[in-house]
């Protein structure tokens, strides 16, 4: 009969045994670039991925495909105006972009949650903060690089248009100085789009919710404020539809431009406001940017913890 073997207890080992063991990890020798040199990159990347860049083939066909239908529109009046000799374009250059606004609309809807809800819903904000970068830096970047992709929506037909009038040999000092003009309105639009796109695709993660939200700001609004200027045309009251130009964002484009640029205005009647009520215009709209990004960062500061 087996007698069972009663367990032995491992000896404790003796003396310390304590090992390092190298697994190849090095520590970082180079030069620091710091915190200007985070907010650069956030920047390009934010800006590359405006147009998906660096991004799968799905991501680049919205934002490609509306950057063509912006320019194509500027080909064809240019290749009409070569071939019948026109002695002008058919629309100005401040006019382009009020025409195209439901592409810019489009645009900004589709982009502006792509640039901040993935970091919201993937909570990756506060991984930023976590290096040397800081909230204003993660919103001027985002700010940036938006309304850098959006002037770079809006300008490229002006450009086209300025190319083909010089190839179609108008007047070079009327064309440069309303490509001029042109470019100082698609910079403001850019910036007041891209403030409030963000502002609103910030408030969800849900990046289909601040679609639909953009589209529904900008959309609706400039709806409303058509059909009550209409409406104050129709009975006469002229005085008040440039005060309800106002509550639009492109309709405050189109107030500044007019009273300011020399542009012609949409609004009905075709009457602009006056130089006193632009004023009011600009700086309603640079309030508006200024607001913009102050609630962005309020919002950045909360995110972030």
């Amino acid at each position: 009969m087996a007698v069972e073997q009663p367990m032995r207890t491992p000896a404790a080992p003796s003396g310390d045994q304590t090992r390092i063991h190298n697994i190849g990890y090095r520590s970082y020798d180079g030069p620091r670039l710091g915190r200007s040199y985070a907010t650069r990159s956030l920047y390009s990347q934010s800006l590359r991925g405006s147009y998906g860049l660096g991004r799968s083939v799905k991501s680049k066909v919205l934002p490609m495909l509306l950057f063509v239908v912006m320019c194509v529109p500027a080909a064809i009046m240019v290749a009409v105006a070569v071939a019948t000799k026109a002695k002008d374009l058919p629309v100005d250059y401040t006019r382009y972009a009020i025409v195209m606004q439901a592409v810019i609309s489009l645009y900004v809807a589709s982009q502006a949650p792509q640039s901040v809800s993935r970091d919201l819903r993937f909570k990756t904000v506060p991984l930023y903060f976590s290096r040397p970068i800081e909230t204003a830096d993660y919103v001027r970047a985002k700010f940036a690089a938006l309304a850098s992709a959006l002037f770079i929506l809006t300008a490229a037909p002006l450009l086209v248009l300025y190319v083909g009038a010089l190839l179609a040999k108008l007047d070079f000092t009327d064309q440069t100085k309303g490509f001029a003009q042109g470019l100082v309105s698609v910079a403001l639009l850019s910036l007041l789009f891209a403030g409030l796109g963000l502002v609103i695709a910030s408030v969800t993660p849900r990046r289909g919710f601040g679609i639909a939200a953009v589209i529904a700001v900008l959309t609706i609004s400039y709806g409303a404020v058509s059909t009550l200027q209409a409406i104050a045309d129709a009975q006469t009251s002229t005085g008040s539809i440039a005060w309800i130009g106002l509550f639009s964002p492109i309709t405050l484009i189109d107030g500044v431009q007019s009273a300011f640029l020399g542009a012609s205005s949409a609004f009905p009647g075709g009457v602009g406001p006056t130089n006193g009520e632009g004023v009011v215009y600009v700086l309603v709209t640079l309030g508006l940017i200024a607001a913009c990004y102050g609630l962005m960062m309020r919002r950045y500061r909360k995110v972030g913890l």
